[in-house]
């Protein structure tokens, strides 16, 4: 039985803080403090680094050193404007074949997120997504769209983004077309209805963090200066 090499549980432990969101975008990947944590010289840190870095989550600038990869505003569009599309298809066609106690079991994923927005974890938020997303569209009878959904969620996961840490008033929101969206099914709504509805409830949380971007923009331009009078 083959033990884990240091560099694996180096890499293991970076991987797993920034899929949780602990290591956030241009945080700096220090060696040494790491090394110490695993009790463990730098070399195996450097080496899951230099893994990570291939695999785009990590990137390294002279004079800064290591830090976790910036989400590229135009990957997070495309990703979102994909997963819109593929995820809307596969719950329309899903639905006809959803049963009442995966309803059931998708309202009660919705309540447990409209709970926590009294003590709001955008993370916790994020995963709960996921589940109530997931009951609805797994029972998509194509699974090569089935596939394009997991692939898009997978891509997410890589972005390491939570939409709701940027604009943490979206959540509500969200939890209101999520129970938009069951009470198509249980009436019976065209598949399309059903998939357009779904891809819109995807394309607001974009739109509202491309505002939010944009707002973050202008806030960051330095002030004309006034005129001489």
């Amino acid at each position: 039985m083959s033990t884990e090499s240091k560099s694996e549980q180096a890499y293991r432990l970076i991987r797993g803080r920034i899929d949780a969101g602990q290591y956030m975008p241009g945080h700096r990947l220090v060696l040494a403090p790491i090394a110490a944590e695993l009790d463990m010289s730098v070399v195996p840190v450097r080496e899951a680094i230099r893994r990570l870095e291939a695999e785009q989550l990590v990137t390294f600038e002279r004079n800064v050193g290591a830090q976790v990869a910036l989400i590229k505003e135009t990957e997070y569009l495309h990703t979102m404007q994909t997963l819109a599309l593929v995820e809307g298809s596969a719950t329309g066609l899903a639905a006809p074949f959803i049963t009442a106690d995966q309803i059931a079991r998708a309202r009660d994923v919705n309540e447990t997120m409209r709970e926590s927005l009294t003590a709001f974890d955008p993370q916790r938020f994020t995963e709960l997504n996921l589940v109530f997303h997931a009951i609805l569209f797994e029972t998509c009878p194509n699974p090569h769209i089935l596939d394009l959904v997991h692939r898009g969620w997978n891509r997410m996961k890589v972005l390491r983004n939570s939409s709701f840490s940027f604009v943490p008033g979206r959540a509500s929101e969200s939890v209101e077309e999520h129970e938009r969206i069951l009470q198509l099914i249980e009436q019976g709504a065209s598949p399309l209805d059903i998939e357009l509805t779904a891809r819109e409830h995807r394309t607001k949380t974009l739109d509202a963090v491309l505002a939010h971007a944009e707002t973050q923009r202008h806030a960051a331009e330095p002030a004309l200066a006034a005129p001489a009078t």
